[in-house]
């Protein structure tokens, strides 16, 4: 799963250091949704809040679960936000100014999308068999925390910090990016200039 995601990413957007970052960044998301099950229900901490007994463990079928479903969200997420910031850059814009331009393109629908999603999950949290609340609250947290804190803050700024480097690929595999890519069309990408950069330049 984690070879297939480098591999679309990397034809998506022609780089190498995108993908690794796309993908550590999801350690984040899960590392902390798993925290939040440890506390929760391994050690009971919120056994009168969701009105369950504690078994002194995680159900057996959670990791995975919440690896694979958890792991598609937030990619979904990723690769949404990502389409829009290559099509800025792909278009001239600067490194910043296309990262900056893309997050005000797609942040909302993704904040939006990310709530939804959470309200679903945190309706499975109150059912009444433990794993289904163990699913329910081990998603809800990884969306929530990685359509806020991830995909909005912590994506832009690495993004920012790496600079041009976000784009870089040796050169077989740019030889390779040239003829497989991933896009939405074939035609060249329009241009884009004073609207797009100076909301983007707002948002820096």
């Amino acid at each position: 799963m984690v070879l297939a995601t480098f591999v679309l990413l990397f034809l998506l957007t022609g780089s190498v250091l995108v993908p690794l970052k796309a993908l550590l960044l999801n350690v984040v998301s899960l590392g902390a949704a798993f925290g939040i099950l440890v506390w929760g229900f391994q050690q009971g901490h919120l056994q009168g809040l969701m009105g369950f007994a504690s078994t002194g463990g995680i159900e057996t079928g959670i990791p995975v679960l919440l690896v694979a479903l958890g792991f598609g969200l937030s990619m979904d997420y990723e690769v949404f936000l990502l389409s829009r910031i290559k099509e800025f850059h792909d278009a001239g814009m600067p490194n910043d100014e296309a990262v900056a331009a893309g997050l005000q393109r797609s942040g909302r629908i993704i904040t939006s999308a990310a709530l939804i999603i959470v309200v679903v999950f945190a309706g499975f949290a109150a059912g009444k068999l433990l794993v289904i609340k163990e699913t329910g609250l081990g998603l809800a947290v990884t969306v929530a925390i990685d359509a806020t804190l991830v995909r909005l803050i912590l994506v832009p700024a690495a993004m920012t910090l790496l600079g041009e480097w976000n784009w870089w690929a040796p050169r077989p595999l740019r030889r390779l990016y040239a003829r497989w890519a991933v896009r939405e069309a074939v035609e060249e990408p329009r241009r884009y200039s004073g609207n797009e950069s100076r909301a983007a330049r707002s948002l820096r």
